[in-house]
């Protein structure tokens, strides 16, 4: 209770930021449209595959959630700026509960940013089908990753620098690695492999499989984002706690 009772006092942080909520589910929105129309205006024979709409939209989906690391990193780092995290310390939460409290408010956001997302591309061509559903489920795990990322970024540094870290150096790593905008095994050698290691390529590939119902290839991709998400969820919280220690 302690923790869900924080956790509303975060989902209220980020209703005041409507601003920065609202660019966050209409940015995948404008990508997906910026897209969608360049793939339609060129030849039939030139269409780039990863530009048909269901490997389009299960990219940029999973794109989209890469805002939530700045969302995240933004509410620990400006709590931990100002005088309210100390009252914090004061509260019987232990450190779990307080990343926990950081992180429940924005899994609806993700799930709201897939399904608006997938819903809008049925406007170009993306067939209805449970699989919109299942796809906002399935995108809770790289939401949880992304989010992780955040709250190690905003317990680790200011607010200045996590809009820095999370909003271009994760953004850009995430575009780049992701296999989103071309085909990385063209690229291949060494950064491909770092790709395929890399958590990033994990998160379209579970999306795009899922809106293709490819439900075999869903599980495996998402065991490896949730091993990343767990082990920097992890870190979080024991830097959280150091980071009480040193506080008070």
């Amino acid at each position: 209770m302690k923790t869900l009772a924080f956790a509303s006092r975060n989902a209220k942080e980020l209703q005041r930021d409507i601003l920065t909520s609202i660019f966050g589910i209409a940015f995948p929105i404008v990508l997906l449209v910026l897209l969608s129309v360049i793939n339609s205006s060129i030849p039939k024979e030139a269409h780039m595959t990863l530009f048909e709409i269901k490997n389009l939209t299960g990219g940029i989906s999973a794109f989209g959630l890469v805002f939530l690391s700045l969302f995240s990193a933004l509410l620990v780092s400006k709590d931990r700026c100002t005088a309210f995290i100390i009252r914090l310390y004061a509260s019987p939460l232990k450190p779990s509960g307080y990343i926990l409290g950081y992180t429940v408010p924005l899994i609806p956001m993700a799930l709201l940013q897939t399904l608006v997302t997938c819903l809008f591309a049925l406007i170009f061509g993306l067939s209805f089908s449970a699989n919109i559903l299942l796809a906002a489920v399935v995108s809770i795990v790289p939401a949880f990753l992304y989010i992780s990322i955040g709250l190690l970024c905003g317990t680790a540094f200011s607010d200045k620098m996590v809009g820095i870290i999370c909003g271009a150096v994760l953004t850009n790593l995430s575009a780049w690695l992701s296999n989103i905008w071309f085909d990385i095994s063209l690229v291949g050698g060494a950064f491909e492999k770092i790709a395929g290691f890399l958590p990033f390529i994990h998160c379209v590939n579970a999306l795009r499989a899922t809106l293709e119902g490819n439900y075999s290839q869903i599980i495996p991709e998402l065991l490896w984002v949730f091993g990343y998400a767990a082990v920097i969820f992890a870190c979080a919280v024991l830097l959280f706690n150091r980071r009480m220690k040193q506080d008070k």
